[in-house]
Parts: C-alpha cells; structure tokens; sequence
C-alpha cells in the first residue's frame, strides 16, 4: 500500500511528488492502460456484480487512493490469445495515449499443445515495440512458474524459453518487467483459486503489490511477506482434490480449445475508457 502522500492537481504529464518513509519519489505517471487477459481482468478475484477486481485494479487503486486525477482503463479479457490482444487492444491503448501500460499476454498460447515460444516472443516484441515508439512506458510480465501445478508441469519449460525471451525485450526496449516467475510466495496454495489457474484475491494483491515496488511506488515487501503455517493435507486426500480439480476445470478447458471456443467470447473490456478510477484502494 502506498503509505505516503502525493501531491494533488497535478497536470497531465506533470510529475506528482511522492514522499516514501522520508525519502521523495517522482511519479511519472498520470494515466495508466492495463492488457491482457484473464490474469489482468482479474479472474478470480470477486468484485461488484459480475465484475472481477485484480491486480491492476489493485494497483490503480494503490495510486488514485492519493491522485484523484489519475486515470485509469482495463481492456483485458479472459481467454484472449496473444495475436487478439495486440490486434483488439494494442491500438485502443495507443489511441488513448497513457503514460503506462502494463502489457501481458501469450499464457493461453503457451497452454496450446505444439504452440511455439519463441514465435510468439516475435510477436509480442512487435506489440512492445508499437506502445513504446507511441511515448508509452510499458510493465511486461514473466509467465508463472507452474512446477507446483498438476498436469501444467509439462509446459514449464516452453514458459522458461517465453520467459527468456521477454526479458531480452524488456532490456532492448527499456521496459521493466515484473517477474512472476520468481515470486517463490505464489507457490502457495492459497495464492490460486479453486481452479489453479487463476489467481485468488491475495495472490492478485500480492502481485499488485509487487508491480507497486518495480514501479518504485514503495520499497518495502510486503508482497513477499511469509503464508500463515497451514496444515499439509494427506496424499490421499491431495490425490482426490487433483482428480476433482482435473474433472471440474481441465476437461472443461481441453473440451473449449477442441471446440475453438473462448470464455471471452463476447464480452468486453470491463474499463474500455480512460477515466478517473471511482474507488480507493481500500475499498478494493
């Protein structure tokens, strides 16, 4: 959470001071565009209706908290593939001219059975290369470590070789990068949703969190801070919620793709304009 207090009214463009336990911080940034999918749009993270909250919801709220002028969209949508995403939002966020955009997309490719990482890196660094030549500063995400996650364990090493890759972009392209990969704390169970695919309220607040700190928001770690002990359960009992985990959320998924069906299908983004964000972080 930021902590401090920044100065108001500030103009577009304008730097807001933010003082940070003692020490000033520049905040470059009065507008932000969040893309993606799932993970962005905040699945599953229950917000007002129908309508998820997430990490960058989080993350805005951190800053409109104490910025009332900054603004604020989320184009994401869940199941968009990344060519979708570049083709679908890419240009809208162009058009509405942020001073950030978070960017993350391909973890429904690299799920694709044959799904080529190092294809997909060539087009994402396209997309990357479009909002920074636009004036954008842009926040890229590794992929997930998924060795902790049944069945997912097959497609660790396409997500080290995407990984690899989206590093070198955010190097060539001055981009920083929020490393999901190395976030040992979203090992943890209670960091993912029943259908381990999605992050759980805290583990999207751990990662807005986090995305606070590569921002330079804050410099504590609160985001890494040490799960409650939990009791481990049996392997009988791990082994029957991994079949009913596979039953109820992994044939489902395999049955779509087969199908060429998406759960975005037909929706919209749930923050397509750039606008005032309504709420604070505390009531997130």
């Amino acid at each position: 959470m930021l902590t401090s207090r920044l100065r108001t009214g500030a103009a577009d463009g304008e730097r807001i001071n933010v003082e940070h336990k003692g020490d000033p911080v520049l905040l470059r940034w009065t507008s932000l565009v969040s893309l993606g999918d799932s993970f962005t749009e905040g699945m599953d993270d229950p917000g007002p209706g129908d309508t998820y909250v997430g990490w960058a919801d989080r993350l805005a709220g951190m800053i409109a908290e104490q910025a009332p002028e900054f603004r604020y969209a989320n184009l994401a949508v869940r199941g968009k593939l990344l060519q979708e995403i570049i083709d679908e939002q890419v240009p809208l966020a162009v058009s509405l001219k942020p001073d950030l955009v978070t960017f993350c997309g391909g973890g429904n490719d690299i799920l694709i059975p044959n799904s080529d990482p190092d294809a997909l890196a060539e087009v994402y660094e396209v997309a990357v290369a479009d909002l920074r030549s636009a004036g954008c500063d842009v926040v890229i995400f590794t992929g997930f470590d998924t060795r902790s996650t049944p069945l997912l364990r097959s497609i660790r090493g396409k997500v080290a070789i995407y990984n690899s890759h989206l590093w070198s972009i955010a190097e060539r392209y001055h981009c920083r990068i929020v490393d999901l990969w190395s976030m040992h704390v979203l090992h943890d169970r209670r960091a993912w949703s029943e259908d381990r695919l999605h992050l759980s309220p805290a583990g999207h607040q751990r990662v807005a969190l986090k995305t606070a700190q590569i921002l330079g928001l804050t410099d504590d770690h609160a985001w890494n801070e040490p799960w409650p002990a939990l009791e481990q359960a049996d392997w009988v009992t791990q082994r029957k919620a991994d079949l009913k985990w596979a039953r109820e959320h992994v044939v489902p998924w395999i049955g779509r793709q087969l199908r060429g069906e998406s759960m975005g299908d037909g929706l919209a983004p749930k923050r397509p304009e750039l606008l005032p964000l309504a709420r604070c972080a505390d009531e997130i």
